[in-house]
């Protein structure tokens, strides 16, 4: 088990990809979402909410993604790789890191192996997306910096 935080530099990349919207809006599958890509039972149409209280929203919904990382990761990994989880989960749940062949390669010390594996996750609906994809760039980019 792992035990870091979440970097600035990790989150100023959430962010990026996540972008801010203070008034809640339908993501491509219709489900209400507010912020940097919040969700639950409380975002509905109409809501709006400060950048102040969207960022402790994320802050918030960080915390299970590190959560998930650091007990995930078993191998010796550095903050940029920590970061890179971080972001992948955040995105994508922590059930697909689990059922990962990036973790696998990732706890096993194989970090460009572990690496390629982020650009196989750029699809939605059987379609590569060109957004999946930048992020997954970014991700391996930073999984691969010391």
């Amino acid at each position: 088990m792992a035990d870091f935080t979440y970097s600035n530099k990790g989150v100023a990349l959430t962010k990026k990809f996540e972008g801010l919207k203070l008034t809640a809006y339908q993501d491509q599958v219709g489900r209400w979402t507010i912020g940097y890509g919040h969700t639950g039972i409380a975002v509905h149409g109409g809501l709006t909410i400060t950048e102040e209280q969207a960022n402790q929203l994320l802050l918030s919904d960080l915390a299970a993604a590190v959560t998930c990382v650091n007990h995930a990761i078993t191998g010796t990994i550095n903050q940029s790789q920590f970061d890179a989880l971080v972001d992948f989960v955040f995105n994508l749940g922590c059930a697909s890191l689990l059922s990962s062949t990036l973790l696998r390669l990732t706890n096993a010390g194989d970090v460009a192996g572990a690496a390629e594996q982020f650009l196989r996750w750029d699809h939605a609906g059987g379609k590569v997306v060109q957004g999946l994809l930048k992020r997954r760039q970014a991700e391996m980019n930073l999984f691969q910096t010391t």
